[in-house]
């Protein structure tokens, strides 16, 4: 899935058929371009927020090939709807909304 980005080239590869299930943790593997570490978080416009149960990691290597540095996360988002992903380096950012049922 191709994010929209902003000085920045923004991917994301799930690991589960979209749309998730809510409560339930799923692995979501980011490329993006820019500088600078990844931060990442995740919430509903209601304001509901869901923080990675682990990652941002660094992987080394990998054989999906698109712009920028590669990273792993987890994310369980504890209820349906909407969710924005907002991913920031120091220099670029980036959105991608998910559906979670």
């Amino acid at each position: 899935m191709r994010g929209i980005g902003r000085g920045a080239e923004v991917w994301g590869l799930m690991f589960a058929p979209l749309p998730f299930a809510a409560g339930r943790e799923v692995k979501i593997v980011w490329r993006m371009t820019g500088e600078g570490p990844l931060r990442v978080t995740a919430a509903l416009p209601d304001g509901t927020a869901a923080r990675p149960t682990w990652g941002p990691e660094a992987h080394g290597g990998s054989t999906w090939h698109r712009p920028g540095q590669e990273w792993g996360t987890g994310f369980v988002f504890p209820k349906p709807g909407c969710w924005e992903i907002t991913l920031t380096r120091d220099r670029g950012s980036g959105t991608v909304w998910l559906p979670v049922r």
